[in-house]
Parts: C-alpha cells; sequence; structure tokens
C-alpha cells in the first residue's frame, strides 16, 4: 500500500487543520492506521491511531487527547487527523502509517508503511 499524506501548513496557536492519509495499492480497511509526528531534533512519537474494518476503534497520545481525532473513510481509502487548538509544540513533520498486521498501537515497529510526511507549523 503506498500511502500520501496531506492538509500540513502554517497556522496560529489555537487554530485548526486536518491532514488527510490517502491510500493506494489494497484497501486501507484492512489494515491498522496511524499519525505519528516528528519534530526538528525530536525522535518520532505517537499521536493516534484507529483499528482496522469498519469499527474504528480509536488510540489518542495524551498530549493530544481531547485536541485531535482520528477517524478513517473505508470507502474513500483515507485517514483523516483533525487536529484543533493547535499548539507551538504541536510542530512538526507528521506522517501517516499502515499495519498489516492490523495493529492500532503506538508502537512505530509495527507500522509497516509510512507516507512521505506533511508539516505544520504552529506559530505562537
Amino acid at each position: 500500500v503506498q500511502l500520501q499524506a496531506s492538509g500540513g501548513g502554517l497556522v496560529q496557536a489555537g487554530a485548526s487543520l486536518r491532514l488527510s492519509c490517502a491510500a493506494s495499492g489494497r484497501t486501507s480497511s484492512s489494515y491498522g492506521m496511524g499519525w505519528f509526528r516528528q519534530a526538528p531534533g525530536k525522535e518520532r512519537e505517537f499521536v493516534a491511531a484507529i483499528s482496522s474494518g469498519s469499527g474504528g476503534t480509536t488510540n489518542h497520545a495524551d498530549s493530544v487527547k481531547g485536541r485531535f481525532t482520528i477517524s478513517r473513510d473505508n470507502a474513500k481509502n483515507a485517514v483523516y487527523l483533525q487536529m484543533n487548538s493547535l499548539k507551538p509544540e504541536d510542530t512538526a513533520v507528521y506522517y501517516c502509517a499502515a499495519s498489516s498486521i492490523r495493529y492500532s498501537g503506538s508502537s512505530s515497529r509495527r507500522y509497516d508503511y509510512w507516507g512521505q510526511g506533511t508539516l505544520v507549523t504552529v506559530s505562537s
């Protein structure tokens, strides 16, 4: 599966952005899907994940809980990350990832496929 992330940009603190991850190839509904981010000089960290199939059980990092929401549209083969109340510390390159073993947790090692990343910059 190939993943294409989009929707990043430069916004002010408190604003909202919606990231999209378009999947091509095998249908994304068969994969656990996740969003990760990497800020300059820092390690990649988990943001959110959603389980495979139609149920869509979600999992969000504590740092974004209540502000970010992951969702998926299996008909469109897409996964989204709605980001509200953005903070300067949310500035990072955001990556979407897919797990062929249907994993939807926080370990990046269990995701097989990665998109190219989209940059989110939040100014204060």
